[in-house]
């Protein structure tokens, strides 16, 4: 995660860490996950997903409804970040997902959130929408890999 995306993700967390204040189980839980995670176990980019392994990946647009509709990854569902955990049992535990915003800042905290509940298979997306395209989309993998032509 980006500077940026640290420092939104615990502005919007500040009114949480009140709360967690007076329950132990949720700052326990919390520093558990915090202890154990490594910087990029939850990070993906666009570059490390080959074309024809979107197919197996969920893939989750933390976007609103409007940003959806108007343009998306294809084959993406729309659950905006705020919804991610009250539809969890929407998302898969058996297999990868990716989740997106427009930069990775929103889809972050919805990833945290999933962590922190058990869904250790769900990855942001760096860079979101905006990279995935700027990098090629689909084909982000392969560009990537291709000799550089001096």
């Amino acid at each position: 995660m980006t500077l940026r995306t640290l420092a939104l993700a615990a502005a919007l967390l500040l009114p949480l860490a009140a709360q967690a204040a007076e329950n132990p189980a949720v700052v326990k839980a919390m520093e558990e996950y915090l202890d154990f995670n490594e910087y990029g176990s939850s990070l993906i980019w666009p570059e490390q997903i080959p074309a024809e392994d979107w197919q197996k990946v969920t893939v989750i647009d933390a976007r609103d409804a409007a940003q959806y509709a108007k343009d998306h990854i294809p084959g993406a569902i729309n659950i905006e970040w705020r919804q991610a955990v009250a539809r969890r049992n929407e998302i898969p535990k058996d297999r990868m997902v990716v989740v997106y915003c427009n930069s990775g800042s929103l889809s972050a905290q919805a990833v945290f959130a999933l962590r922190l509940l058990g869904w250790d298979n769900v990855k942001v997306l760096q860079d979101g929408f905006e990279g995935w395209k700027a990098k090629g989309g689909f084909e982000a993998n392969r560009r990537a890999s291709r000799p550089a032509g001096h």
